[in-house]
């Protein structure tokens, strides 16, 4: 099954791939990336992607193909992924948190003809489990920084292959990327997006990333569809990038400040490490004229502090890696509205649906859904999971489901309660977890803050706490349960909180739930005696 969004086209030559070719041409004496010390000019990652794209082609790796990476960033990502799409074919950028077996089932799934792996990362992928994914081509196993008799080395395998931008024609319906979650554990679905999905996406960003003198910074992992945002209209317009293979919040500070950087999207994790940074302001961040915040919601008091401290916009995105659902909110414009994930993107429809289907009126809380041009085609090989995902209103027109519940106001703002998987049924009443996370984070011992819904004789569910705090603190974990459940309304009381020294995340900072919801249930399992 496959999803009919908003239609999207283009002129021939006016895809991704193309205008990479052109805006790296025009400047291929400027500097493109900024890496681990290096400079590299859009010239040298030109003739990087095309020789690419040429030795692709040369295996019969183009349209009809897909091209895995796993590997961190690096300049040899840049040419691997972009030499994919101009040789037509799909690239596939693996997460490098998966583990083994399921990064085995994510190439089973996505069928490669070509893997490009980094040594970091070939450990997890011995050569027998490399057997076992048939649609590799036998000259397909291409090591992006090493070589050994079952891998060719990046540079061996394109020695030789053209410069020259291969003649290949993109249409909107072509498929680009297939990004499959970050998780740790279980195998994720595989996002399958079109040339004309992500045409339409970087449109709504080349007017930012045409500003004269923009420098980009990335130090989000190129598998995530967060970088994608800035990512792909920075090679769009050959826009300066410094590049990080991972985040520290000092080296960010650093090379901001070195490199003058004008434009960066974080995710809240990184905000917060960001602002804990002793003396901040001793950094030079004049030159930053936009901050990006998406992944998930930042608190508001969050925002007011990256108001205060950090220079330049700071404009909030919410939206999901399948499209549909798109919002934007530009901070300082809109400081009443904080609490909220902005208003919807032009072009996005944005409506919120009951349990049984039913449009509600602005103000109620139900499920957000959304529709827009960049629309996923479908979950790889998932016709069902696809099928789920949508909700259609009286035109027939499909709608993709978010997951998360909320409410829009009169205003048109749009409100995330939380994961609708998350929400926590207590005493017949619904508790939304983030209205507890926020209230905790409010307390100044409180740095980070997860609640879940555990099992109850009493109420069928109730809350308990995992929360990080400052260190030295003399706070323990029931004075601070008692200081926010004061705070609270009776039915959202917080049975229960637990210290711990760090949360459990993904690679863009996304706290994994199901892992602390895991450990609960395995801790009582033990407790009552079981095994």
């Amino acid at each position: 099954m496959e999803i009919e969004a908003p239609a999207t086209v283009f002129d021939e030559g006016a895809d991704i791939p193309s205008q990479f070719q052109r805006a790296a041409k025009d400047r291929r004496n400027e500097i493109a990336y900024v890496f681990n010390g290096r400079r590299v000019t859009w010239g040298e990652i030109r003739a990087g992607v095309n020789r690419v794209a040429n030795a692709l082609l040369a295996l019969g790796a183009g349209k009809g193909s897909r091209v895995a990476v796993l590997s961190r960033n690096s300049i040899g990502y840049v040419q691997a992924y972009f030499g994919a799409l101009a040789a037509g074919a799909c690239a596939v950028p693996l997460p490098t948190m998966a583990n083994a077996p399921a990064l085995l089932a994510m190439l089973k799934d996505s069928s490669p003809s070509v893997l490009f792996l980094s040594r970091e990362f070939a450990p997890v992928l011995p050569r027998e489990a490399v057997e076992e994914i048939p649609s590799l081509l036998p000259n397909g196993k291409v090591g992006l920084d090493f070589e050994d008799p079952e891998w060719q080395s990046f540079e061996r395998w394109t020695r030789g292959a053209s410069e020259s931008p291969p003649k290949v024609a993109i249409q909107p319906a072509d498929e680009f990327h297939i990004i499959y979650s970050s998780g740790t554990t279980g195998v994720p679905k595989g996002i399958l997006h079109t040339h004309g999905n992500r045409f339409a996406f970087v449109e709504n960003f080349n007017p930012i990333f045409a500003l004269p003198g923009m420098v980009n910074i990335i130090s989000t992992p190129f598998y995530s569809h967060t970088t994608m945002v800035t990512w792909l209209p920075s090679m769009c317009s050959a826009t300066r990038t410094v590049l990080m293979d991972k985040f520290d919040a000092r080296e960010f500070l650093r090379l901001c400040e070195a490199e003058r950087v004008t434009l960066a999207m974080l995710v809240p994790v990184q905000y917060e490490r960001i602002l804990r940074v002793e003396n901040l302001e001793r950094y030079d961040l004049s030159s930053f004229l936009m901050k990006y915040s998406t992944s998930a919601p930042l608190h508001p008091d969050t925002k007011r502090r990256i108001l205060d401290k950090i220079p330049g916009e700071l404009v909030e995105f919410y939206g999901l890696t399948e499209g549909g659902v798109g919002t934007v909110l530009v901070a300082s414009q809109f400081r009443d509205k904080l609490d909220s994930v902005g208003h919807p993107v032009p072009g996005c429809e944005i409506k919120i649906i009951d349990e049984d289907g039913r449009e509600l009126p602005r103000g109620e809380t139900g499920e957000i859904v959304g529709r827009n041009a960049v629309m996923m085609k479908a979950y790889n090989n998932r016709e069902e999971e696809t099928r789920k995902l949508l909700w259609f209103d009286a035109q027939g027109r499909a709608f993709v489901r978010s997951g998360d519940m909320g409410r829009m106001d009169e205003d048109g703002f749009v409100y995330v309660s939380g994961r609708k998987r998350d929400m926590i049924l207590s005493g017949g009443f619904n508790v939304f977890a983030v209205d507890l996370e926020n209230e905790l984070l409010k307390h100044e011992a409180v740095l980070e803050a997860a609640v879940i819904g555990v099992p109850s004789d009493e109420w069928g569910e109730t809350p308990v706490a995992f929360v990080v705090v400052e260190p030295g603190t003399t706070e323990t974990p029931e004075s601070i349960r008692q200081w926010v459940n004061l705070r609270l309304g009776k039915l959202q009381r917080i049975h229960r909180v637990e210290f711990r020294d760090e949360l459990p995340k993904n690679q863009i900072g996304k706290i994994l739930k199901n892992e602390l919801k895991n450990e609960w249930n395995q801790k009582k399992l033990r407790e009552s005696g079981g095994t």
